[in-house]
């Protein structure tokens, strides 16, 4: 079932009114799980980094064993093909994916030149500025590199994800602050995570355990352009929880600001509003 509406697919070299078949059983993507993808976004009438994304699922193919058979350029103006078809101040998700259609003699490596493509529009609403979320811990864990790609926006890593999400909406809370292997902060179920202390905006360094951002990026430039302390670093339960401040960073919704975490309360406060007319100053400008 489809997330959004008025949907169009670009699948072997055309376009198609619809969410249209695009793998079958018998594809390594469908029974092994070897796919990518990356997301991007328009709306008014912008497309924020739309090329550091269409450029990030060429390198998730490649670290999933998956070989591309498009630029990120050449998705790119794909995308933008596509959205003339909309209203350009509509919220349409733009979504690019690869994944294998065959495997070597052992059925299990993905064999090269066998790649499919698709890119899906849809239009999904962004979420109001005053949607905000909540936090809980997780008895799920963020891999390593060892154990799975985490350097690559891969498919199969989204059903740890799932269950953390799952966990703590049973806990009656939004969305899950995930810890790494070592029992620290990485990020959330669904997006990176900042937090807000003495003025200086915190997030937990990029270690190997989870995709850093590319939202995640130009929030760290726009505050540090306007002249906000940003640090990266090991961040632990309890910094959270003395933290002013607290919001999640991703493609999705840009800015959601945290209003609490397992008791711990926080504002919709001053600094995330800022970051959240930063990138909306930097995406009207620069989109």
């Amino acid at each position: 079932m489809a997330t959004g509406r008025n949907i169009r697919t670009y699948f072997e070299g055309r376009w198609h009114d619809g969410d249209v078949a695009v793998m079958r059983a018998a594809d390594h993507g469908s029974w092994l799980g070897t796919t990518v993808f990356d997301g991007a976004r328009q709306f008014d009438g912008v497309t924020p980094d739309l090329d550091a994304h269409s450029a990030r699922v060429v390198r998730s193919a490649a670290a999933l064993m998956i070989e591309p058979t498009l630029t990120g350029e050449q998705i790119a103006e794909i995308a933008r093909q596509g959205l003339r078809a909309y209203n350009p101040a509509a919220a349409v998700y733009i979504r690019p994916m690869f994944w294998a259609l065959d495997g070597d003699e052992s059925g299990i490596v993905p064999r090269q030149g066998a790649t499919g493509f698709a890119l899906c529009l849809e239009e999904i609403p962004m979420a109001p500025e005053g949607a905000t979320t909540t936090l809980t811990t997780t008895r799920f864990r963020r891999p390593v590199l060892e154990d799975a790609v985490i350097n690559a926006k891969a498919g199969c890593l989204y059903p740890n994800n799932a269950r953390m999400l799952a966990e703590a909406r049973a806990k009656g809370y939004g969305n899950a602050l995930v810890a790494d292997a070592l029992g620290n902060v990485a990020e959330t179920a669904t997006a990176n995570v900042f937090m807000v202390r003495d003025g200086e905006v915190l997030t937990p360094i990029a270690n190997g355990t989870f995709l850093s951002g590319i939202t995640r990026a130009r929030h760290i430039a726009n505050l540090k352009a306007d002249g906000v302390t940003v640090r990266e670093c090991v961040l632990t339960f309890d910094d959270f929880r003395k933290a002013d401040e607290v919001f999640l960073s991703g493609n999705m919704s840009k800015v959601t600001p945290v209003l609490e975490f397992d008791g711990t309360k926080y504002q919709h406060g001053p600094m995330t509003k800022r970051i959240r007319a930063l990138y909306m100053d930097w995406a009207h400008t620069a989109g």
